[in-house]
């Protein structure tokens, strides 16, 4: 496959699949030399407050995880807070040390990263991928590692988006903030189902166009349920359009009927899940004491209120998350972000700092014991109130 600039992919069964194809970037003429254990890449230093960057050897290959025509990493990356005032404070001051986060994330393997065009509010909208694409071109490694990040964005259902044609509009307009002429996957990010089911299928019929003008290399779903996964299913599959995934609000304290029978869905389908909000909005972090009040969000910030409704009720839980935590030498957040994965799902956790981002790094490269699992999970059964599932997320 060719482009007007770089052609960045990957060979897979023998086609190349292109996780972004970008404009060659002149600045970035970089040499790096092997080592056994992990690769150094010189850069101009200075120019991204850093002289170089340490890459480690990727994820042992029965680690990574099929997704449509590429392989992710067992842990992606979600950019929910990039550009996000409201909920997670995002102002413009952010984007050096989310640079710095992306870089780190990227250097140790992984290779999903998650967006949308409604990330970011007010006059911030679509910064999120607008952050994303400058990252990827401005990334000082090697081209090697470049070559392998994979994005994936999310497309709203805003009701004016009807026609296959406003829905290629709109992966165009994506393409023009991520600064690339092709990215891995555009996703449906809620289904209008249950309020508009007109538009429910003409988005469809927009997610194959977006396909079949070569836009993307795989479409996926957001908060699909098992029923409507079904009927999107059958209608892509007769257009020849196969779905790569499907993402919906998992963790600890979002676990139930819904999530087990999506999760089945997906493995007979032959479908990855994405869980979103791994962390459920932080609040199994560990920084956030049932007994304290004082530890939440506070108000305006939304998560004000879920916090007050949930986390007094969550001490059993935590406790367990802790004690096997300390048996591990591992965080709460260590152990939330280990179930999913253990669950056969692949985490988005997101990272506004070096130090969150470290944290959730720490997740891999172990796995808890079905035990433990259990232990979890019986623990999470107990906590009365979990997570409000989202608004459009469908049976």
């Amino acid at each position: 496959m060719t482009s007007k600039g770089m052609g960045l992919g990957m060979r897979t069964g023998g086609n190349t699949t292109s996780p972004l194809l970008l404009p060659r970037p002149r600045s970035l003429l970089l040499h790096g030399r092997r080592t056994r254990t992990a690769r150094t890449v010189e850069t101009h230093a200075g120019l991204f407050g850093m002289t170089g960057i340490r890459e480690k050897t990727a994820f042992p290959k029965r680690e990574m995880v099929p997704m449509g025509p590429f392989m992710s990493s067992p842990m992606g990356f979600g950019t929910w807070a990039w550009g996000n005032k409201l909920l997670w404070g995002y102002t413009e001051d952010d984007d050096e040390e989310l640079q710095k986060v992306f870089n780190l994330m990227v250097s140790n393997g992984i290779n999903l990263f998650d967006t949308a065009d409604s990330y970011g509010t007010g006059q911030l909208n679509g910064r999120s991928e607008m952050l994303l694409g400058k990252f990827v071109k401005e990334y000082p490694g090697s081209t090697r590692v470049r070559n392998q990040i994979h994005i994936a964005t999310k497309l709203a259902a805003y009701p004016w988006r009807l026609t296959p044609s406003q829905w290629v509009g709109a992966c165009k307009n994506s393409l023009k903030r991520i600064g690339a002429e092709k990215i891995s996957m555009a996703q449906l990010h809620w289904s209008t189902a249950r309020y508009a089911p007109l538009q429910e299928r003409l988005m469809w019929d927009g997610l194959v166009a977006i396909y079949e003008e070569g836009l993307v290399d795989a479409v996926g779903l957001s908060n699909y349920g098992p029923k409507q996964l079904q009927r999107i299913h059958s209608h892509l599959s007769r257009r020849g359009v196969p779905i790569a995934s499907v993402q919906i609000q998992y963790s600890l304290l979002s676990r139930g009927k819904l999530q087990e029978e999506a999760k089945a869905a997906c493995d007979d389908l032959n479908i990855a899940m994405i869980a979103y909000s791994p962390l459920a909005l932080g609040m199994l972090t560990g920084r956030h004491a049932p007994d304290d009040a004082s530890t939440y969000p506070s108000l305006p910030n939304p998560r004000s209120l879920l916090f007050r409704q949930i986390v007094p009720e969550a001490g059993p839980l935590f406790q367990v998350m802790r004690e096997i935590g300390e048996n591990r030498n591992k965080t709460m957040s260590q152990v939330a972000i280990n179930w999913c994965m253990c669950k056969g799902t692949i985490p988005i956790p997101g990272a506004r700092n070096l130090n969150q981002a470290q944290s959730n790094l720490g997740a891999l490269g172990w796995r808890l014991s079905d035990g433990e699992c259990r232990e979890l999970e019986k623990a999470s059964d107990m906590i009365p109130k979990g997570m409000t599932q989202n608004i459009f997320q469908t049976r």
